[in-house]
């Protein structure tokens, strides 16, 4: 696991929060919530390329007309 998201979640703690999560849930509801997590994973990262190549296709003001304005 990324240390820096979860800290430090051993087993069993990881055992107790999956066991929670499909009591709260169900069995049939957790591939419809994974999904819908996925979705939202894809489009957070297809929104942050878009930004990216926005960054890379913008020029950069002139510093020349700054100083002389």
């Amino acid at each position: 696991m990324i240390p820096l998201l979860f800290g430090n979640i051993g087993a069993t703690e990881a055992l107790v929060i999956l066991l929670v999560v499909l009591l709260l849930f169900g069995g049939k509801k957790i591939p419809e919530l994974m999904h819908g997590i996925g979705k939202g994973v894809a489009g957070f990262r297809k929104g942050i390329k878009e930004i990216e190549n926005e960054i890379k296709t913008t020029p950069a003001p002139d510093s020349e007309k700054d100083n002389n304005a």
